[in-house]
C-alpha cells in the first residue's frame, strides 16, 4: 500500500467523524455566543464610559450557527421546489 492510499484511507473515516460530529452541534444546539460581543449583546466604547448595543446579534449575545444555517437554506429550497 503506497503512501497516498493509506493518507487517503486515514482521513476519509476522520472527515466524515468531523462532518457528523458538526451536524449534530448545530442540531443539539443552533445557536452559538456572538463572537463581536462575546455573548453579552454590548459593546463597550473602550474608556468604559458607555455601551451600546450589538449590531451583529440584535443585543441578543447569540447567532446562528453556520452549519445551521446552511441546514435551514437547504430544507427552504427543498420545501419551495416540492410545493
Amino acid at each position: 500500500m503506497d503512501s497516498l492510499r493509506l493518507a487517503a484511507s486515514l482521513l476519509c473515516p476522520a472527515l466524515i467523524i468531523i462532518t457528523l460530529s458538526y451536524a449534530a452541534v448545530c442540531a443539539a444546539s443552533p445557536f452559538g455566543t456572538c463572537r463581536k460581543c462575546s455573548g453579552r449583546g454590548r459593546l463597550g466604547t473602550g474608556r468604559g464610559l458607555r455601551s451600546r448595543a450589538c449590531r451583529r446579534c440584535d443585543a441578543t449575545g447569540i447567532r446562528i450557527r453556520f452549519g445551521r444555517r446552511l441546514f435551514n437554506d437547504l430544507a427552504r429550497v427543498h420545501r419551495d421546489g416540492t410545493r
